[in-house]
């Protein structure tokens, strides 16, 4: 039964990355190769919280706050706020492998640039999100496949800008590799390394499907079963939205804290392997 339903699994994983794979060649450009450039990469800083609220044994409340900082010309490493992330969502644990969420997200995003005339400071954005991930164990190693879908309106910083809709088209990769235990227990120093792309859709997307190619790796530190902390390093690419023949590069330093209040009684307490992002 379990065989079957791993085949099952992947079977799904593998429509949905073929079915993003087909997402650029909707809008492809033969010029584009040509003129292609990358630009100069971006160092930034983010300061993530992920929590994880057990309601019940089966429901989540999801609450994330993230911290971006990015360099600037006054600002030369990561010394300035570039966006605020407050995420939230419902999460049912289907089981010990597989859950959904549905939630919404408010992202403030912060002018980097010189402020000029008739600009804002910040403009927020909008956005709708649902995600289906699965988990695998091999022996010491988890391994997860995350499904995001989201739905997003943002606009300019200009007084004058309006709301842009476009779809987002998530797939992550990521494994636990516990270093110094034979399994996920507190004490337990971690290794997770991801690969994430993000595709996107939508009227104003000509040809720049692409929107970002995240490769991370981080070390991570069980402190119980309530709290966990990891930093890492990641480098990121995609096309430029308004020019798909340009692509940004960033390099960011990442800090996360995962923490999970468990209001259950404490017979029925987290189990051994669980889903903590």
């Amino acid at each position: 039964m379990k065989k079957i339903y791993w085949i099952k699994t992947i079977k799904v994983v593998l429509g949905i990355v073929l079915f993003l794979g087909q997402l650029p060649a909707q809008s492809q450009d033969p010029e584009l190769a040509e003129r292609a450039k990358f630009k100069d990469p971006l160092t930034l800083a983010w300061v993530n919280t992920y929590g994880n609220i057990r309601l019940t044994d089966r429901f989540f409340w999801i609450a994330q706050t993230h911290f971006r900082f990015q360099q600037t010309e006054q600002t030369p490493f990561a010394g300035q706020i570039a966006q605020l992330y407050n995420r939230h969502a419902v999460s049912y644990l289907h089981s010990k492998y597989f859950r959904v969420s549905l939630g919404g997200v408010l992202r403030v995003n912060f002018n980097t640039n010189e402020i000029e005339e008739f600009e804002n400071r910040a403009a927020p954005e909008w956005r709708i999100w649902h995600e289906y991930q699965f988990a695998q164990s091999f022996s010491r190693v988890m391994l997860y496949h995350r499904i995001r879908l989201e739905h997003r309106w943002s606009k300019e910083f200009s007084e004058q800008s309006e709301y842009i809709f476009r779809n987002r088209w998530r797939y992550m990769l990521r494994m636990k590799i516990p270093l110094n235990a034979e399994k996920f227990v507190p004490g337990t120093f971690y290794l997770a390394p991801e690969s994430e792309l993000i595709m996107q859709s939508g009227k104003s997307v000509v040809n720049s499907p692409m929107e970002d190619l995240r490769l991370h790796a981080s070390l991570g530190y069980i402190v119980n079963p309530q709290l966990t902390v990891a930093s890492g390093l990641m480098y990121s690419m995609g096309q430029e939205l308004t020019d798909g023949g340009i692509y940004k590069q960033k390099w960011t330093l990442r800090f996360h804290a995962y923490f999970t209040p468990d209001f259950r009684k404490v017979k029925n307490k987290l189990p051994n392997i669980h889903i903590d992002e």
